[in-house]
């Protein structure tokens, strides 16, 4: 698999609501959900599972360039 290493997933803390939905989805356990924080590690394959499963539009895929 060929990955963009010029995107990166974001999220949006205003909109996140920490329901965990993103980090179940997640087939590489690249999400980490602590105190109401969310960060992606570097096992992310952008695979967008995360994006899409969000019943808040918290996430997006952006250009980290």
């Amino acid at each position: 698999m060929k990955h963009n290493f010029y995107s990166k997933i974001a999220y949006d803390r205003q909109l996140c609501d920490f329901c965990g939905a993103c980090v179940a989805v997640c087939p590489h356990d690249a999400i980490e959900l602590a105190e109401a924080d969310l960060s992606i590690t570097e096992s992310c394959t952008f695979c967008a599972n995360c994006v899409h499963v969000c019943p808040m539009r918290a996430l997006e895929i952006i250009d980290a360039r």
